[in-house]
């Protein structure tokens, strides 16, 4: 039997409407709140990790300018997708989620073998955290409508590396919600 978590990435102020705003993550937040609604009522763990850079110190900085800088509006979570008590907060320097985090200490302490991995970007933060899943052994699940790019050619072309390279389940938010009812 599978055991799932769900990993939120980067559903903060400044990649939503801040400094680095992506119209197109409108897309993806009413599937993330129903998944995450889902996730809390069958008891699958729920981790929110999110950038929290230190100013004119991380090397994203230099390629994206300052952005989600810790402590911050713009490092905060947006508001529909606010993490609540028995949540997971796991803050990052840089884009995969496991990078010099306790993710994947977290994961095993949680019996979690299966990671969901939603947000944004799916060509960055998303590829980046499905590729060391993938690494340390873990099946990966995308739904395709709860994680973004900029655009649509590249939201494609990551989701078919991901599903090539990291054999990562491609689905919906509703059809990995609808196997937490029947599993």
């Amino acid at each position: 039997m599978k055991k799932q978590a769900v990993i939120v990435i980067d559903m903060l102020n400044d990649f939503v409407s801040g400094s680095l705003a992506n119209p197109r993550a409108a897309n993806i937040i009413a599937p993330l709140q129903d998944m995450v609604a889902q996730a809390r009522a069958a008891g699958v763990p729920l981790i929110f990790s999110n950038d929290a850079h230190l100013p004119g110190i991380d090397p994203e900085l230099k390629l994206w300018g300052e952005h989600a800088i810790a402590g911050s509006q713009g490092a905060e979570f947006i508001p529909e997708l606010t993490p609540i008590a028995g949540d997971f907060l796991l803050p990052k320097r840089r884009y995969s989620s496991f990078f010099q985090t306790d993710l994947h200490s977290l994961l095993r302490d949680l019996g979690v073998d299966t990671l969901v991995i939603c947000g944004m970007l799916s060509n960055i933060c998303i590829q980046h955290t499905a590729a060391d899943a993938y690494m340390w052994g873990f099946s990966v699940v995308v739904p395709r409508d709860g994680v973004e790019a900029l655009d649509g050619a590249t939201q494609e072309s990551a989701l078919e590396y991901m599903q090539t390279m990291y054999a990562a389940d491609i689905t919906t938010c509703a059809d990995v919600a609808a196997s937490w009812q029947s599993g």
